[in-house]
């Protein structure tokens, strides 16, 4: 379902560690290179083709760029600051249709994992949605397998409001369903700010 109103063009965030910005058409390469990896993409909609094809990357940049125009969806290249200097993972986001309770995906190269990049990606993309476009919460899910996809929301302040059966590439299971209030969020960041300046952080 196309959102009630067009969001604006995909803006560059920055993190202290990352850069966030659209996805290009010169990504694809990239993409399929590190994307294809099961422990990535066993918890990701079945919808995506498992083996991944030789094309896999470039039909999916391209239907990136057509979201992106049509201002449907977000779909950022996270940037490591320090290097290297293309992609190592893909965060999107898009508004709530009122039915899919789902608003924002992501995957790492395994590389990069465990160092709290994702989550740091997370929490910029979460500043844009509820700070700068006004988003009254975000609906996330995930495998509930998926400890750390899990953690991130979790670390964030969602709170768990379903349990369901999803669709995933490594088959079908159990799927956590989160809300993430503005409130929340904004309460949560602002604990961690006061404990951070008493020392406490």
């Amino acid at each position: 379902m196309p959102p009630a109103r067009l969001m604006p063009p995909t803006p560059v965030l920055q993190t202290p560690r990352l850069v966030l910005r659209p996805v290009r058409s010169k990504d694809a390469p990239v993409i399929q290179r590190r994307f294809p990896h099961w422990e990535v993409v066993r918890w990701l909609d079945a919808k995506i083709p498992w083996p991944y094809p030789a094309d896999g990357a470039a039909t999916y940049v391209a239907a990136c760029l057509e979201e992106m125009a049509r201002g449907e969806k977000f779909h950022w290249a996270i940037i490591p600051k320090s290097g290297p200097a293309d992609l190592i993972g893909i965060i999107d986001l898009w508004p709530d249709d009122g039915i899919s309770r789902s608003q924002r995906g992501f995957w790492l190269d395994p590389e990069f994992q465990g160092k709290g990049l994702m989550t740091e990606a997370a929490e910029r993309v979460t500043q844009y949605a509820l700070c700068e476009l006004g988003w009254p919460h975000l609906w996330l899910t995930n495998a509930q397998d998926n400890h750390p996809s899990r953690r991130i929301k979790e670390k964030q302040g969602a709170r768990l409001v379903d349990l369901m059966i999803g669709e995933h590439v490594g088959g079908r299971g159990p799927q956590m369903v989160w809300q993430l209030s503005r409130e929340d969020w904004l309460a949560r960041r602002d604990h961690l700010k006061v404990a951070a300046s008493a020392g406490l952080g």
